[in-house]
């Protein structure tokens, strides 16, 4: 069985880090109510809760609570995954893939940023589902960027004061002490959605979003932690993982 070690008993699994110039942000803690917190101060209603997913198995999945709208997977960046990215990057380059123009998909150019835009992500592909309070700030992020393209939402997200602070306050909140801006932290988060029937990992360090393939809103959850498995296939000595899902409440 595929287990996950609690966040709270499993500190040095819980951030994310990249090397990157420019800006950096401290690193947010892989922590469902960190999550709800930083998304609550952006204005979006509570209609839908992060919780962990403990394991893989069925049976563990078979707890999560439904239905469940987007995935977050936080995982380490190693030699490993870094050769097949890159070797998955020159495949869809050279064979296509089709992507829907629905998919709203954003780069990553702020060090420490991916939690905070693997929450964009999941909740700018789950709109329609979701409720905001009137004068939400993260609403209106979406809204004013909605037309951009990937790096231009991420010069947006540079500029955007309003989740540069809520991202400073809810990485000071986790149960672990957040590491400092420089420290190097070599994890990741990354998103999983389902746009239009297909089931996307949006990645701010890729140049484009993934397509795994079709899913449902019934098997959306065992669709994406599929894909987590192959994640952790790749590197079978790693136990730094961690899932969470957006679940109705």
């Amino acid at each position: 069985m595929t287990f996950f070690v609690p966040y709270a008993q499993a500190k040095v699994n819980s951030f994310c880090s990249l090397k990157m110039d420019g800006q950096r942000w401290l690193p947010l803690e892989a922590n469902p109510d960190v999550c709800i917190s930083f998304l609550r101060q952006l204005g979006l209603l509570p209609t839908w809760q992060f919780g962990d997913v403990y394991g893989l198995d069925p049976e563990l999945l078979s707890i999560v609570p439904r239905p469940v709208c987007a995935v977050l997977l936080l995982f380490p960046v190693t030699e490993k995954y870094e050769s097949f990215r890159l070797d998955e990057e020159k495949k869809i380059q050279s064979d296509g893939q089709q992507v829907s123009p629905d998919v709203y998909f954003m780069r990553q150019t702020i060090g420490n940023a991916c939690g905070t835009i693997g929450l964009i992500h999941a909740v700018a592909n789950n709109q329609e589902r979701l409720e905001f309070e009137s004068d939400s700030p993260l609403k209106k992020f979406l809204l004013q960027s909605s037309k951009l393209s990937p790096d231009e939402k991420a010069v947006f997200l540079e500029k955007d004061e309003s989740i540069r602070v809520t991202h400073e306050s809810s990485a000071q909140e986790g149960q672990t002490e957040a590491p400092s801006v420089d420290e190097k932290v070599d994890l990741h988060f990354i998103a999983f959605v389902n746009v239009g029937g297909h089931l996307y990992e949006l990645d701010g360090r890729k140049p484009f979003p993934i397509v795994h393939g079709k899913t449902t809103e019934d098997t959306f959850l065992e669709d994406a932690t599929k894909v987590c498995k192959q994640f952790m296939a790749r590197d079978p000595q790693e136990l730094r993982f961690t899932v969470v899902a957006l679940s109705k409440a």
